[in-house]
C-alpha cells in the first residue's frame, strides 16, 4: 500500500495524460470519427421555371443554410449552393413554395426560410398617348405650336401596376423668355394624383418634344 500511495498524485496525472494522448491519436486522426463543425452560408433565393409572360414578387431574397463539415475539409463556398424556387406550371396567384437546395454532397443541418410566400402576376402591355405637362413659372410666356414624336408609347409591366396608370406625360419647363424647346424627354407613367409609377417599362424610353414658347399678349396686373 505504501508503494501505491507514494507519489500518487504524479502517477494519476501521468495516467490521465496518457489516456488523453491515446484518445487524441485514436479518434482525432480517424476520418470516420473526426469532429464536425457547423458552418452557416447565406445564398440568394432565385426563381426558376417561371412561365413566360409572368413575374414573381417575394420579399425573402436570401436563405441561410447550416451545413456540417468535418475537420480537415475545406469550408463550403456560397457559390456552391443554390436556393431555388421552382415555379413551373404556376399561373397568376398567391403561393407558398418550398426552397430547394442545389448543392454538392453536404449534410444540411438547417435551412431558413424553408419556404417562401410569393405572388405571381401576369405581365401585360398597353399603348398610351403622351401628354405635355408644363412646370415652372409662366413669366408671361404662352405655348404656341407643339409636337410630340412619337405621340403613342407602349407601356409594359405587372397588371397591378398597369391598373394604376392614369396617363403618360412628359415634363416641359417654362422658359424665362420666348424660345423654341426641342429636346428628347423621358415619358413618365403617372397615377391619378400625378405621381410617377415605377417598375414599368416604357417604349420608346425617350420622345422628341417640340414646343414653341411665345410672349403673352396680356398685360401684367398693376400693383
Amino acid at each position: 500500500m505504501q508503494i501505491i500511495r507514494r507519489n500518487f498524485g504524479l502517477k494519476l496525472l501521468s495516467v490521465t495524460l496518457a489516456v488523453i494522448g491515446w484518445a487524441y491519436f485514436r479518434f482525432g486522426s480517424n476520418p470516420g470519427v473526426a469532429a464536425h463543425f457547423d458552418q452557416q452560408v447565406s445564398v440568394p433565393i432565385v426563381a426558376a421555371n417561371l412561365p413566360q409572360g409572368y413575374i414573381a414578387h417575394y420579399t425573402d431574397k436570401e436563405a441561410v443554410v447550416t451545413v456540417a463539415t468535418k475537420r480537415g475539409q475545406p469550408p463550403v463556398k456560397p457559390d456552391e449552393i443554390k436556393a431555388v424556387l421552382d415555379l413551373a406550371n404556376r399561373g397568376a396567384g398567391i403561393y407558398n413554395v418550398p426552397v430547394q437546395l442545389v448543392a454538392p454532397s453536404i449534410v444540411v443541418q438547417s435551412l431558413s426560410p424553408a419556404s417562401v410566400s410569393l405572388t405571381i402576376e401576369r405581365i401585360d402591355q398597353q399603348n398610351y398617348r403622351v401628354s405635355l405637362h408644363y412646370v415652372g413659372a409662366q413669366n408671361n410666356i404662352v405655348v404656341g405650336e407643339t409636337r410630340v414624336l412619337p405621340v403613342l408609347v407602349n407601356v409594359q409591366g405587372p397588371t397591378s401596376l398597369l391598373s394604376q396608370i392614369a396617363g403618360v406625360r412628359v415634363d416641359v419647363p417654362f422658359p424665362n423668355a420666348p424660345r423654341m424647346f426641342d429636346e428628347m424627354v423621358r415619358p413618365i407613367p403617372v397615377d391619378s394624383a400625378g405621381q410617377e409609377i415605377t417598375g414599368i417599362d416604357v417604349s420608346p424610353d425617350l420622345t422628341r418634344v417640340q414646343v414653341h414658347f411665345v410672349a403673352g399678349t396680356g398685360a401684367k396686373p398693376s400693383k
